[in-house]
């Protein structure tokens, strides 16, 4: 298969070989890039930009990723839009695309996983695996080690609570956490009040 249509099985959600040579050497050039961010110093903020919008997909403006980064193709396939925050150790099977609005904010050890891999033994034994988009929209809230897994869309505003595994699409609007992810309620007029437990907003102070 050459190149330019193994890239298109990697995107349209086709079985593809993932160890085909070419596709290992496009993606070491991109782990490099990974590679020089990771070891920046803290006091690099420039550098650490100008290589944000050198890697990814797109970048927005006021983007933030707290190394390490770990990404199968160094963010090749990442899309943010502004003002995203990710913090320690953001894992990224991007594989296939992931697109992530604006304002989104990812906690610790947060894995967006695009790819899978058959359950047949044979298949698998033979490096074949499939990839499908993930998805984010705006204003959203990853708790700490929390887990996306292919295909999966997350709505607007809402907040996936620490430690879900996200299997199935999430609406706009909610709380959900669990294992496999559920909402719990919507957000209402009580969380413009209260920000934890029975501690309340001090409008004036903010």
């Amino acid at each position: 298969m050459e190149l330019k249509e193994l890239i298109e099985s990697i995107h349209n959600g086709e079985l593809y070989n993932c160890m085909n040579d070419e596709l290992v050497a496009e993606q070491a050039k991109c782990l490099e890039l990974q590679y020089e961010y990771n070891h920046t110093r803290p006091s690099e903020g420039a550098r650490r930009r100008a290589l944000l919008k050198e890697m990814l997909a797109e970048c927005g403006e006021g983007c933030y990723i707290e190394p390490p980064l770990h990404a199968n193709w160094g963010g090749h396939n990442l899309h943010f839009g502004n003002h995203v925050y990710a913090n320690f150790n953001l894992t990224v099977v991007d594989d296939t695309h992931v697109y992530v609005g604006n304002d989104v904010l990812f906690a610790p050890n947060v894995i967006l996983a695009t790819a899978g891999h058959p359950i047949d033994p044979t298949l698998r034994k033979s490096d074949y695996q499939f990839n499908m988009p993930i998805r984010i929209g705006n204003n959203v809230w990853l708790g700490a080690g929390v887990i996306v897994m292919p295909g999966v869309t997350i709505g607007d505003n809402s907040v996936i609570g620490a430690g879900s595994v996200v299997t199935k699409d999430i609406p706009s609007g909610v709380v959900a956490h669990g294992t496999p992810c559920k909402v719990v309620r919507e957000i209402n007029d009580h969380d413009k009040e209260y920000y934890f437990k029975n501690r309340k907003i001090d409008y004036s102070k903010i």
